[in-house]
């Protein structure tokens, strides 16, 4: 089968078209025909060891010292279950389904495998697979900082700091779906998308300082890296939570020595890959109330292009890789 490898870290130049064998599932494991994959911000990190400050170390622990761990990213793929193992009894040949491997990767290939207890789940059928494919990393992400870590509410006034991205622009939406107000903010070219999701009010960080405005917020939710305890703690309202999706360990550090009153938090950490999560946002997927924005697609070949235009500053939501069969 085709995959796209990587054997060194560096540019978007080290992803490369290879065959390599197919993948045979185990007992507990699914063989999905991938028909799309994506560009997530795990997939970059990986090829390139761009991590944040202060965990250079620990990404090299986690994806290889000196060369990749695995040769094929993906860190979320869709297609059809083309096999199961012997004691697979959750899934079918035939099912359409999206998955969420994470760090374990897999998805830049014709075929790839998971456990049927991992983050799998069945594609909404109101959508196409390269469509769905993007519910699972920048939903996923947002439904745990959201619901999980900031125990959202009907009511609540939320921040979404760096609303564009796959992550952003999920958060909008799920903030919408579980009854909060949004406040986005983003770059001038992309304030209408933001607000086309259903943010209620928008803030163009390039003229205005979003921790400098009057209003406070039950949530503020950082996934552009910028944020920190000092400078958004006096927009929290008393109770308030800053999360923290992006930050490096001194951002992280800051906020835990941050000196807080009102029981204000600042919460970090990661988010789990889940099958519950990805059968929520299909439900919510199906019912119309959630919908990744995809900006654009490329074929599995133009990988490289891919990931060139994931990194830059033109790209909004989701970058999708289709893979055509072979």
């Amino acid at each position: 089968m085709r995959a796209i490898l990587y054997r060194s870290y560096g540019p978007p130049d080290v992803l490369a078209m290879a065959s390599v064998r197919r993948p045979a599932p185990k007992a507990d494991e699914v063989l999905v025909r991938i028909h799309a994959t994506s560009v997530t911000t795990a997939d970059c990190r990986a090829r390139s060891l761009d991590m944040p400050s202060g965990f250079g170390l620990l990404g090299r622990l986690m994806f290889g010292l000196k060369r990749p761990r695995r040769a094929v990213l993906g860190a979320e793929f869709a297609g059809i279950v083309e096999a199961v193992g012997a004691r697979v009894d959750f899934f079918a040949p035939g099912d359409r389904v999206f998955a969420f491997p994470g760090a374990a990767f897999g998805g830049y290939a014709d075929y790839a495998v998971i456990s049927q207890s991992a983050a799998i789940a069945l594609a909404p059928d109101t959508m196409a697979l390269d469509e769905a494919v993007a519910l699972s990393f920048g939903g996923a992400t947002a439904l745990d900082f959201l619901r999980g870590k900031g125990r959202i509410a009907p009511g609540d006034r939320v921040l979404i700091v760096g609303a564009s991205g796959s992550v952003g622009s999920a958060a909008v939406q799920l903030a919408r779906a579980f009854g909060a107000h949004v406040t986005a903010t983003a770059s001038p070219g992309k304030l209408a998308m933001v607000r086309g999701l259903g943010a209620e009010a928008v803030i163009d960080h390039t003229i205005e300082d979003p921790a400098r405005a009057r209003e406070t917020y039950d949530i503020i939710l950082d996934t552009s890296g910028t944020a920190t305890y000092a400078r958004y703690g006096a927009s929290l309202k008393p109770g308030g939570r800053l999360l923290l999706a992006a930050a490096d360990l001194w951002q992280i550090l800051g906020a835990l020595a941050a000196r807080k009153t009102g029981g204000r938090k600042a919460i970090a950490g990661y988010a789990p890959e889940r099958a519950e999560d990805l059968r929520f946002l299909a439900d919510l997927a199906t019912r119309g109330r959630f919908r990744p924005f995809v900006d654009r697609r490329f074929p599995l070949a133009r990988a490289a292009d891919a990931h060139r235009y994931f990194e830059s500053a033109l790209r909004s939501g989701n970058v999708v890789l289709t893979v055509d069969p072979a």
